[in-house]
């Protein structure tokens, strides 16, 4: 009975702190975000003053470039290591297709920046960091942007494994 018991307490105790921070931590001076039921994405804000400010925001959509990046991980002259990436880009309404059209080139640009990124040691230890993996964003959204246009917002990586050998 005593063994069910400590691991019963320690569950409660646990599940009661988690609400109880969620709880604290919500903001006080949150903003009402309601969507005006519109498919343009149009939100609505109500500011405390009860009059109503509307912001138009673009939707986006996101373009998956087809096929996984394969990035070796050279340590003293060998493959040490293999990363496999997935990326799928964020772009403006409309847009996808131009994605698409420029996916060769995306990719080309985007290889050349994983083996840099791999060659200083990006993929090494911890290589999903919130340091490293931003670094490798910025510099991935900055190709796409000079390749296929300001029409890409963000770029994401999907999937990330490094296998080693």
């Amino acid at each position: 009975m005593k063994k069910i018991l400590l691991p019963l307490l320690l569950l409660l105790i646990g599940t009661g702190g988690g609400v109880g921070a969620g709880i604290m931590l919500i903001p006080a001076n949150e903003e009402e975000l309601l969507t005006d039921g519109n498919p343009c994405g149009e939100v609505v804000a109500k500011d405390h003053s009860d009059t109503v400010v509307a912001e138009t925001t673009l939707e986006r959509e996101y373009a998956k470039l087809n096929n996984q990046f394969v990035i070796p991980v050279v340590e003293e002259g060998a493959v040490s290591a293999l990363v496999v990436m997935a990326i799928s880009l964020e772009v403006t309404m409309n847009n996808t297709s131009a994605v698409h059209t420029t996916e060769p080139k995306l990719r080309d640009a985007f290889l050349q920046i994983m083996f840099d990124h791999a060659n200083i040691g990006g993929f090494s230890g911890n290589f999903t960091s919130g340091t490293n993996m931003h670094a490798l964003r910025g510099a991935l959204l900055n190709a796409a942007q000079r390749i296929a246009g300001h029409n890409v917002t963000d770029v994401l990586i999907t999937d990330i494994v490094r296998q080693d050998t």
